[in-house]
């Protein structure tokens, strides 16, 4: 195993009231009025794409941030999709009501649309004109695409960094977005980061945490990789408040349950007004419904899971970690999943979680020290999961929340080195959060915990995200990186690069036999290149920044 180079059919319902299609049409689009810095600033979106339909995003922007400004209570918003750029010809159109409960916000439920189809689509409105969005179907049920191609990303942190990654993976064409929490951070703002949140506290009310997603809206390479592609979906902690867990705040005490109910509820309307997901996911009160599985033909399921807003609180030692009854994901999603992926004619079933499945040990030598936020806290409900995959076909894991890409078999036991393989995960890095960091320390870290995780394949601390090409015989995933996010200079690089084959569990590195780091490299060595655990610290692995003051935490 080895630090990385830098360092150590869908199954989803679709409610009739979320739809407003209308009938085909053939028409010339009307020129408009371009954006003129208000209105739709935020640009536009796609996400949750089934073989029939997709659904549409934007947001009208109020002259004040985060609040109603002079729009009326309800705002009419036109809306075309067409099956080309210049839309000549527009297949689908409407109208759809904007209003002030929902922040302006509009979401269309787009019906009728062909499977495995490239659309166009736009907004009008106040006489202005959206930037044009580009987005895709699923497959049709039944059918055998020959490839998917899914950008795994996480955590992308306003102040700790640009988010200029996003231009290498908009080059790279996926074919969907898979973004796994931490969408926002609600850290205070701080001015000696890279880019300073709005305000002066943490959000706690609707109107500043609508401030907060209009901040992060404005990235220019963020809105043109939501405009391209589209997006599915789901929250970790930060999109509310660090390391909650169901009911409770990070700090019960300070915040108790009524009170962080009121602020979950604000989180959760906002996160729903700046996302591309469809009504069912619309929350009531305090509760939101994020889990839900989509089916890409017979090629792959991918079951979307919430690892937040059912979990027992986090452990705080390892007795209370293996307690039997303690959950991550509740007994209802953990029979939803089950059964999903029981039901599955696909070849991959792809589990989208938040937080990193597979066992971290972070003490070396005699002992363990888990990750308690992560599945690590939840023992026994991971043990019965992982029994379970054993029955399914190809499960793959893909996750975030650490800042780190870690790539690893999932076992039946991860106290056994000769326990069975059940399948495979990713962890991918963050888009920004923790900025760039000190790779050097990094190795220094990790390297003496290496022979405590023998299950992991790497672990790199560089900003990026992972690119999975996903066909009937393999998953294969590439780690793209970039040089720096605290510039807006970066560059991007294949750092690594990993396989899972059909019917056999577990992931193999497939660059290691051209990796050829030493000790005595830099972090200016190729990306390309790898550090073996038995190599020294002053490899060109990354660390944990020390800096807690600004949520730098996953």
């Amino acid at each position: 195993m080895a630090l990385g180079a830098a360092g150590v059919a869908a199954t989803q319902m679709l409610p009739g009231s979320a739809s407003a299609s209308v009938a085909g049409a053939t028409a010339t689009a009307g020129a408009g009025v371009k954006v003129s810095g208000t209105v739709f600033k935020l640009g536009v979106a796609s996400g949750d794409p089934l073989p029939n339909a997709v659904v549409l995003w934007t947001r009208l922007v109020p002259s004040v941030q985060g609040g109603a400004g002079v729009f009326p209570p309800s705002v009419p918003v036109t809306w075309e999709v067409a099956s080309d750029s210049g839309f000549a010809t527009i297949v689908r159109s409407g109208t759809a009501s904007a209003t002030a409960s929902l922040g302006y916000s509009v979401h269309v439920d787009v019906t009728g649309l062909s499977p495995a189809t490239s659309y166009w689509y736009r907004f009008k409105a106040q006489g202005n004109t959206s930037r044009t969005g580009r987005t895709r179907t699923a497959p049709a049920a039944g059918s055998s695409p020959e490839k998917l191609r899914i950008a795994l990303a996480s955590c992308q942190n306003w102040q700790h960094g640009y988010f200029t990654v996003y231009q290498d993976m908009l080059a790279q064409q996926p074919d969907l977005v898979l973004f796994v929490g931490d969408y926002i951070y609600e850290s205070t703002a701080y001015s000696y980061r890279v880019r300073r949140h709005e305000g002066s506290g943490e959000p706690k009310t609707l109107t500043q945490y609508r401030a907060r997603y209009e901040t992060y809206g404005t990235d220019a390479d963020l809105q043109a990789m939501r405009a391209a592609v589209p997006f599915v979906v789901t929250f970790d902690d930060h999109e509310v408040e660090d390391n909650w867990a169901g009911d409770y705040a990070k700090d019960p005490v300070a915040e108790p349950t009524a009170t962080f109910l009121k602020r979950r509820a604000a989180a959760f309307q906002a996160y729903y007004e700046h996302m591309p997901i469809r009504l069912a996911q619309k929350p009531s009160g305090d509760d939101i419904l994020i889990y839900r599985s989509f089916d890409f033909g017979d090629l792959a399921r991918l079951h979307v899971l919430d690892t937040r807003q059912y979990r027992d609180v986090q452990p705080t030692d390892n007795a209370t970690a293996l307690q039997a009854g303690r959950v991550i994901m509740g007994d209802a999603q953990h029979k939803w999943l089950v059964d999903g992926m029981a039901g599955s004619g696909a070849r991959w079933n792809l589990v989208a979680s938040q937080v990193m499945m597979a066992e971290t040990d972070s003490l070396a030598g005699e002992g363990k020290e888990w990750a308690y936020d992560a599945w690590d806290g939840y023992q026994v409900e991971r043990a019965k999961l992982l029994a379970e995959f054993q029955d399914f076909r190809n499960p793959v894991v893909l996750s975030g929340d650490r800042h780190r890409t870690i790539v690893s078999d999932l076992k039946l036991d991860f106290d056994d080195v000769d326990s069975a393989v059940v399948g495979a995960e990713f962890v991918g890095t963050s888009i920004s959060s923790s900025g760039d960091e000190d790779l050097v320390a990094f190795a220094a870290e990790w390297a003496p915990k290496l022979a405590d995780n023998p299950h992991w394949k790497i672990i790199d601390a560089r900003r990026g995200y992972l690119l999975l090409d996903i066909t009937n015989g393999t998953v294969d995933a590439q780690l793209r990186t970039i040089s720096t996010v605290v510039k807006r200079d970066g560059t991007t690089s294949t750092g690594a690069t990993f396989r899972v084959t059909d019917g056999v569990p577990g992931v193999v590195r497939t660059d290691i036999e051209t990796a050829s780091a030493s000790p005595s490299e830099s972090p200016s060595e190729s990306a390309s290149e790898s550090a073996s655990a038995s190599e020294s610290a002053n490899s060109t692995e990354s660390a944990e920044p020390t800096d807690t003051t600004d949520s730098a935490s996953s």
